[in-house]
C-alpha cells in the first residue's frame, strides 16, 4: 500500500454493517458508516406502533401540557418521536430528563430543553438516582415508556416518595428481514451487526439463529449488552458510551475479520 493510499484509507474500508432500524435514525447511522468506509445494510428488524391505550397516553400528555407535572422523563428517542407527532408544548415550569446522549440529542432536534442527563449511568436506574438525589421533596412525574420496558424508573422514583404517572407511550414491534437479507448473515457477507437496544436483540436472536463466529455483535452500551447477552447472543464489542457515534468508533478499531474472502462467490 502506498502513503497516499494508507493517507486516505477509511478505519471501515471494506466492512458490511447491518443497521438494524431505518427511518431518519438509519438514515443518519448508514451515512456516518459510510463517512468511514463501510457499506450499511439497513434492515429494520423492529418499528414502532401506537399505544393499546391511547386513550390514557391522550390524558397524561393533556396534563402534561397543563402544567401538572415537574418532571418528565424520556428513555428513548422513539418517545420523542411521540411527543413531536402530538405537537405537544412542554411547559416551562416542567423540567425534561434524558437518558442519555441519544435521547438528548433527540429532544433538542425538535426544539424541547433537557434539564438533566445521567453522567454515568445513562439508564432508567441512572436516571432515577440523579433525580432522586436533587429532588428531595415529592415531585409530580410522568414517565412515558415502551409498552415491553421494565418499570425500574417508575418503582425507584416511587419508593423515594414522588408521585409517578407511568405511561406508555408506543409498542415495539418486529419486522421481518428479506431471505437475501437472512441468507448474507448466515453467510458472512454481514461482518458486523450493530446492536441498540435489548428488543433489537431480541429480533437478531430469532430471525438469524446461525451467526457465523467471524461475525461482530456490537452494542451500544453496557446495558444493551447485557440485554443482548440474555437472549443468547455472543457479545463482541461493547461501546462505552451509549452513543451511535461511540458505537460506531468501537467497531473501527477492529480488524475487518476474513477481509480476503469478502469477494468470494
Amino acid at each position: 500500500m502506498t502513503a497516499s493510499e494508507t493517507k486516505t484509507a477509511k478505519p471501515l474500508d471494506g466492512w458490511r454493517v447491518l443497521v438494524p432500524r431505518g427511518g431518519p435514525w438509519g438514515d443518519s447511522v448508514a451515512a456516518s458508516l459510510r463517512a468511514m468506509g463501510a457499506v450499511p445494510v439497513v434492515a429494520p428488524l423492529i418499528n414502532f406502533a401506537p399505544t393499546t391505550d391511547q386513550d390514557a397516553l391522550d390524558a397524561a400528555l393533556a396534563r402534561l401540557q397543563a402544567g401538572e407535572y415537574d418532571w418528565l422523563t424520556i428513555t428513548s428517542a422513539t418517545t420523542v418521536d411521540v411527543l413531536y407527532a402530538h405537537r405537544i408544548v412542554i411547559p416551562a415550569t416542567t423540567k425534561v430528563a434524558a437518558v442519555g446522549e441519544t435521547t438528548a440529542a433527540a429532544l433538542q432536534a425538535v426544539g424541547y430543553d433537557v434539564a438533566l442527563m445521567p453522567e454515568l449511568d445513562n439508564s432508567a436506574a441512572g436516571m432515577a438516582e440523579k433525580i432522586i438525589s436533587i429532588e428531595p421533596d415529592a415531585q409530580r412525574i410522568l414517565s412515558l415508556r415502551s409498552e415491553i420496558a421494565k418499570p425500574v424508573l417508575s418503582v425507584m422514583l416511587t419508593e423515594a416518595g414522588h408521585d409517578v404517572d407511568s405511561v406508555v407511550a408506543y409498542r415495539t414491534v418486529g419486522v421481518p428481514v428479506t431471505e437475501r437479507i437472512r441468507r448474507d448473515v448466515e453467510n458472512g457477507r454481514i461482518n458486523a451487526i450493530l446492536i441498540t437496544s435489548g428488543s433489537v436483540a431480541k429480533q437478531v436472536r430469532e430471525q438469524f439463529p446461525e451467526i457465523p463466529d467471524t461475525t461482530m455483535l456490537a452494542a451500544i452500551g453496557p446495558r444493551t449488552a447485557k440485554d443482548a447477552e440474555k437472549a443468547g447472543l455472543p457479545v463482541t464489542a461493547i461501546a462505552d458510551k451509549q452513543t451511535v457515534d461511540a458505537l460506531i468508533d468501537t467497531v473501527s478499531r477492529f480488524t475487518l475479520p476474513h477481509a480476503a474472502d469478502e469477494f468470494a462467490p
